[in-house]
């Protein structure tokens, strides 16, 4: 068999972090299962993003109007950059994830996808997803979900094996769709409704991260990532980053009341939910059981599409 051209090698150790054919088998060129489609586009990460952005139209849409048909283009182009940026990441991260336990069997560290398949896959998804926010709804939400997917995939995945500061710039990147859907909506990027929006989606993601990466800091360890969580085996300082960060998170959430952007069922919500989140951190922090973990993080799904709803009922 005919070695690889130096071009076509050059692409592979940049896109699959310089693997060699002694170290990786060969893929096996096989049609793309529905199964792999939905693992290589992470489509309950790519959900969340898309209900995210939903949340933000509906929120800027509050006292003005609803157009179903711009919603239904912003959710459909959004949700194919969220696919895309999910396609790059593993491309990028194809060696890491095999040799994690927990994402070894995904089409590309398990060979059943060539990264070249990937990449051609990932550009038509970024392309027409950027393109038919441009095209049909605006610049503002094609230019946000570009900003996405760039700090994603050049910023915060490569920042996984270098430095902890990952986990800040990936928060970064998952707090942006919600603004995709509040500029659909023909709402300023630049106002208090906007911020709130970011830092929502920003402090949520922090607690949420701690809990899954200490349940998995040995695999994340092995797949040589950079995290806060390395070598914390008794979960004394991820118990005080999470405990640290939903306080932030609580305090963050408090603003909207006492600046008059929400109303008292609002401020009920935040004490009562958020405090769960912080009461749930203490405790992890005080047993450091990884059940306590599981169960925060288990939390963190159902507190923000709960506390989602809170802000569109209780909104000004």
């Amino acid at each position: 068999m005919a070695r690889p051209s130096s071009s076509r090698r050059s692409f592979i150790e940049v896109m699959t972090a310089e693997s060699t054919e002694s170290e990786v088998p060969q893929a096996r060129v096989a049609p793309l299962s529905r199964a792999d489609f939905m693992t290589l586009t992470k489509a309950r990460l790519s959900a969340l993003v898309v209900i995210t952005t939903l949340f933000g139209y509906l929120l800027g849409c509050r006292g003005g109007p609803f157009d179903f048909w711009i919603l239904l283009h912003t959710l459909f182009g959004t949700t194919l950059c969220a696919f895309a940026a999910a396609v790059y990441n593993q491309i990028l991260e194809m060696d890491a994830d095999a040799k994690m336990q927990r994402t070894a069997e995904r089409p590309l560290p398990a060979r059943r996808m060539t990264p070249e398949f990937a990449f051609v896959l990932g550009w038509l998804l970024a392309a027409v997803g950027i393109l038919h926010l441009l095209m049909q709804v605006n610049l503002p939400s094609a230019s946000i979900a570009a900003g996405t997917i760039a700090v994603y995939i050049f910023i915060y995945t490569p920042l996984k094996t270098r430095s902890t500061t990952n986990t800040l710039v990936g928060a970064v990147s998952g707090a942006l769709p919600p603004l995709i859907g509040w500029v659909a909506a023909e709402r300023p990027l630049y106002s208090a409704e906007a911020l709130f929006l970011f830092g929502l989606l920003f402090f949520w993601q922090l607690p949420h991260f701690l809990a899954i990466n200490w349940m998995y800091r040995d695999q994340y360890e092995h797949g040589g990532f950079v995290m806060w969580c390395n070598g914390d085996e008794t979960g004394a300082k991820t118990g005080r980053l999470t405990v640290g960060f939903s306080a932030l998170t609580f305090l963050f959430l408090l603003f909207p009341y006492f600046t008059g952007h929400a109303s008292l069922v609002y401020l009920l919500g935040t004490i009562l939910f958020t405090g769960l989140l912080l009461g749930l951190s203490v405790r992890f922090f005080k047993s450091r059981e990884r059940t306590h973990a599981r169960q925060l993080f288990f939390y963190t799904l159902l507190y923000l599409p709960v506390m989602l709803a809170i802000v569109l009922l209780a909104w000004h």
